[in-house]
């Protein structure tokens, strides 16, 4: 059960909208108080909220969360409610009626049936469904573990394994498939086990670390002190230390787990939630929130602490009458009571990775992060970029945020330095995008956005995870079929991988690198598929011990609409978002405009990116503009800038003012064969009989005689002008029988009678 009930309502009161608020929940709350309920159940393998009453069980979805989502009922049959979980094909139920027995019921046939302790001496101290190929369900017990292959068709459990261990008390969640047992007098002694798709892993036993409070007082965790988190597609677990007032973190692999440091905590009462892979840390007494971002070693928070704020509250309207104001504010306060006004009530319990439940009220309020308010809240821009980058949840915002970050870093003419490293993040990150096959052109998709669960990331050494795409419930322990209620949720599993303890920390690890690269060397024999790994195999180097995580649809209007894969920022969109606009708004010197498109042709070089080649037009008109023509020859020369069409065309309009500049253009037209266009300039700039003869040379066919024969006419030379006509009787057949040849044998007879004999 999520919680107890308490007529205590001590709570904090939210402030009004305009609040000053990195993390908040939306209004209204989904609403899933049932008359006679006997509690809220989170059955987090299937992201259901779980009501259940005298005889049935009612079931509301939260993968797509919706305030408006309507409950499933089930029959369950009378008896008490301890825990009550769906097999992860949705068509068996399991009820915990009591410490020595569960009850499975099918839903499909009503068929029931009960499991009970094989001595009264032990105790079931919960249980779980498993998608791990050896098992269906885990029974957890004071004396250790029992394994089941659940059997439809004999209508009872199949005993497969069982592990004899002390047990005071466990977690569990399927986002990370990890089972944590605690033993000892202070419960700090856990054994771990991974039930993953590919196997059972059983992790070493490891203490966790508690301050000594007194000589003769020796603290005991609790199940509420240890959270297990999944960030990055990393597994850790935070573990409360109240007396050094500490969150420690370790970091789980298949043959060890490793201390990463701790964390500074500033209330007793502490709950963790995660969102887009960043690490929400409720300091539940202060009633704020500290945001930590551990994709690298480096453990600063985000921001500073802020509270939670609650959107879209109903407000009266204050300007009517007095007598309206008062009916408006009873029918507000009936539809809305008092509790959904407050946060960290007592009955508020927070649930895997990001929902928090009023137990006292039976809400379900989902967190949220304000990317907005975060990005406002440092002017350490590229930190800012680095870290909204890395976020999967929003990618539209994200991409726009960045633009406008970079944008304003420009406009406001911060240091060249600074905007370098702003513009390396963004590069790198697009670059990177290319690597892993990420859209960054806003291709279509429909439906929701996924959950945060399944990103990965990576730098220098990081992991490198591998999704598989695998049913929403992992494998059905009914049969092939897929219940009806579930059809429509996908999930996937990330395999376990390897990775070296021993790592070390390159300067890399400081760039933003969104996810880890597959094709990269360096991570390539990191690597490795754990297919049939079985309990107790080890191998010769650590492993990091991989998560199996849930992608659920996570988007609250559930309509279809095109929204931008990746938020990684192509050449193309830093030309039209960024550096266009920006131009347009400067004025007066264009140097430092200069160097920053300087800066950003470096980072482009390093990734082996090609701008759009707008920019380089752009930084030639700024150039010449400035009257910096010798400059635009070394950029030219030294291939800064790359060679194109327009960018040739643009140094012949700028070299108006100096014919080096405009002769560069010409040859760029030539090295590139763009033998149509370098005619066409030729023969405008009456050169026509030049063009003539280039135009034989290479072949150039598709430019008009007329345009040869007005320059020749134009230059009002009769020997020119029969020279083009004879050019043209010669090598292009019947053009005598065309209407330029007779208009201008005629114009040739009236300047020169002689010659047109």
């Amino acid at each position: 059960m999520l919680g107890k009930a308490s007529s205590s309502q001590a709570a904090g009161s939210l402030s009004g909208s305009g609040a000053l608020s990195h993390v908040y929940v939306q209004h209204p709350p989904l609403r899933c108080s049932v008359p006679g309920a006997s509690g809220l159940y989170y059955d987090d393998g299937n992201k259901l909220l779980l009501s259940p009453t005298v005889d049935q069980v009612y079931s509301w979805k939260t993968a797509p969360y919706s305030p408006y989502t309507t409950p499933s009922v089930d029959s369950i049959g009378e008896g008490p409610v301890l825990s009550i979980h769906y097999s992860l094909d949705g068509k068996v139920i399991g009820i915990q009626r009591s410490n020595h027995e569960i009850q499975f019921v099918n839903r499909g046939t009503g068929d029931m049936f009960m499991q009970r302790c094989g001595s009264e001496s032990e105790s079931i101290l919960g249980f779980f469904w498993t998608d791990c190929p050896s098992c269906d369900v885990v029974f957890i017990k004071t004396s250790g573990l029992e394994l089941y292959a659940y059997e439809p068709a004999l209508r009872a459990l199949r005993m497969v394994e069982t592990k004899r261990l002390n047990i005071s008390w466990y977690i569990y969640t399927h986002e990370s498939r990890l089972l944590l047992l605690a033993s000892g007098m202070q419960c700090r002694t856990f054994t771990g086990f991974q039930f993953s798709f590919g196997g059972l892993i059983r992790l070493p036993r490891f203490e966790m670390a508690m301050t000594k409070a007194e000589a003769n007082n020796k603290p005991v965790l609790g199940a509420e002190d240890v959270h297990i988190i999944t960030v990055y597609g990393r597994i850790y677990c935070l573990q409360v230390d109240r007396v050094a007032m500490l969150l420690h973190l370790y970091r789980f692999y298949r043959d060890a787990v490793v201390p990463q440091g701790y964390l500074p905590i500033y209330s007793s009462k502490i709950a963790v939630s995660v969102i887009d892979n960043v690490l929400l840390i409720h300091q539940v007494d202060a009633k704020v929130i500290i945001l930590y971002d551990i994709f690298s070693d480096c453990q600063a928070p985000i921001s500073a602490p802020l509270p939670l704020l609650l959107r879209g509250l109903p407000r009266i309207n204050t300007s009517s009458s007095q007598s309206t104001g008062k009916d408006t504010a009873h029918i507000i306060a009936n539809d809305l009571g008092d509790h959904e006004g407050t946060t960290y009530g007592d009955g508020w319990m927070f649930l895997v990775p990001d929902f928090v439940c009023d137990t006292v009220h039976c809400n379900l309020w989902r967190i949220h992060l304000d990317l907005e308010a975060i990005a406002a809240s440092s002017s350490e821009v590229p930190s800012v970029l680095e870290f909204l980058q890395r976020r999967k949840l929003e990618p539209n915002k994200v991409k726009q945020l960045c633009l406008a970050l970079t944008r304003t870093l420009i406009l406001e003419r911060r240091p060249v330095p600074m905007v370098s490293r702003a513009l390396d993040v963004l590069v790198a990150s697009f670059s990177h995008s290319l690597k892993i096959g990420s859209n960054v052109q806003g291709r279509s998709i429909e439906g929701d956005q996924s959950n945060s669960g399944n990103q990965r990331a990576g730098g220098s050494r990081a992991i490198v995870n591998e999704s598989i795409s695998r049913d929403e419930h992992g494998k059905s322990v009914c049969g092939p079929s897929r219940g009806p209620d579930n059809e429509s949720q996908k999930f996937k599993s990330v395999r376990v991988d390897n990775e070296s303890i021993n790592r070390t920390t390159g300067s890399l690890m400081n760039r933003l690198l969104t996810c880890s690269d597959p094709e990269d060397s360096t991570n390539q024999d990191l690597t490795t598929r754990i297919s049939g790994a079985g309990v107790g195999q080890s191998p010769s180097h650590s492993q990091t011990l991989a998560m199996g995580v849930d992608t659920f649809n996570s988007s609250v209007s559930g309509q279809r609409e095109s929204q931008v894969v990746s938020s990684a920022i192509s050449p193309d969109e830093m030309y039209t978002s960024v550096f266009s606009l920006v131009e347009e708004e400067m004025t007066g010197d264009p140097a430092y405009l200069i160097a920053i498109i300087v800066e950003y042709f470096r980072s482009a070089a390093l990734e082996k990116l090609k701008v759009n080649p707008n920019l380089n037009v752009m930084i030639i008109q700024l150039l010449a503009r400035s009257e910096r023509f010798e400059e635009v020859d070394l950029f030219v020369v030294n291939k800064i800038v790359e060679p194109s069409k327009e960018v040739a065309l643009q140094l012949i309009e700028s070299g108006r003012q100096n014919y080096l500049t405009r002769k560069l253009g010409m040859d760029m037209l030539r090295h590139l064969q763009l033998h149509h266009d370098y005619v066409l300039l030729l023969v405008q700039d009456g050169y026509y009989l030049e063009a003539l003869r280039y135009a034989r040379r290479h072949k150039v066919n598709t430019v008009r005689p007329s345009l040869f024969l007005e320059a020749a006419f134009t230059s009002n030379d009769s020997q020119h002008l029969a020279a083009v006509l004879r050019f043209f009787t010669d090598f292009i057949p019947g053009f005598k029988n065309t209407l330029d040849h007779s208009i201008y044998c005629r114009i040739l007879s009236e300047m020169n009678p002689s010659i047109a004999a």
